[in-house]
């Protein structure tokens, strides 16, 4: 199975760069993972959000193939333990799916349809985060479910 986030955004301070890039490379032996960057749409008139999302959305959308798993992170998503985190991946690996897909909206959120796609919608706190961080901590979980499925010492 390969991973594949979908972020609105770039990531600009280095040392959230330098944490994500140390966190994907140690997912390398364990499972292929890509990250995709769309730049977010400015909203320039706050009547357009709604407009704004849909094309978000859409452009979002592209990016999934039809037999992916897809997980959005919502604030109105499940929260999950960091082992139930683990089993549920491991689940979808079980399924035999070749992609599970996680998508970070912007700032604004995510559009109905995108929110519709999801296989399962994953909130990490009732806290709200910079979507910066909340990739840092995406790939932080995905690295720790890993280590927990293998039974290996990380999250302790």
């Amino acid at each position: 199975m390969k991973i594949k986030i979908i972020a609105l955004g770039k990531i600009k301070e280095k040392f959230l760069k330098d944490g994500i890039n140390e966190f994907i490379k140690r997912l390398g032996p364990y499972v292929p993972i890509e990250v995709i960057e769309l730049i977010p749409i400015e909203i320039k008139d706050e009547n357009l959000t709604d407009k704004v999302l849909q094309e978000e959305g859409e452009r979002i959308l592209a990016c999934i193939k039809d037999g992916a798993y897809v997980i959005t992170l919502e604030i109105g998503g499940k929260q999950l333990s960091s082992e139930d985190f683990s089993k549920k991946i491991n689940e979808i690996s079980n399924l035999g799916m070749n992609e599970l897909v996680f998508v970070i909206g912007s700032s604004c959120g995510l559009s109905d349809i995108v929110s519709q796609r999801a296989n399962f919608k994953l909130s990490f706190s009732k806290m709200t985060f910079l979507h910066q961080f909340a990739r840092l901590i995406l790939i932080e979980q995905i690295y720790r479910a890993y280590k927990i499925m293998k039974g290996e010492t990380y999250h302790k």
